[in-house]
């Protein structure tokens, strides 16, 4: 888990993560490679997110919520859009195991 951690904190750096409403306008557009859900997230917004990830064919990985916001430095995310394809696999990889 610590590298998926590392592999995050550096996504972010590097502008390759965007979350709230711009990941879902980045996801709606086709610019997202890997959508992390946190694991405590509602069911209407899991099952929206969840639809529209199956309908742009955009895979999906849960995560930890609190290690997710540590990761990425915020508070209160429970979804994330990763942009960028390397970031994307590697990350997939990791959380899928």
């Amino acid at each position: 888990m610590h590298n998926v951690m590392g592999l995050l904190g550096l996504a972010c750096r590097a502008r390759q993560v965007v979350s709230g409403e711009t990941a879902m306008k980045k996801l709606c557009a086709k610019q997202t490679y890997l959508m992390i859900l946190a694991d405590d997230m509602g069911e209407n917004g899991k099952q929206k997110l969840l639809n529209k990830c199956h309908y742009y064919e955009v895979p999906y990985v849960f995560m930890n919520a609190q290690e997710l916001n540590q990761a990425i430095g915020r508070e209160n995310r429970k979804s994330i859009a990763i942009l960028d394809k390397g970031f994307a696999q590697k990350l997939y990889t990791c959380l899928k195991g």
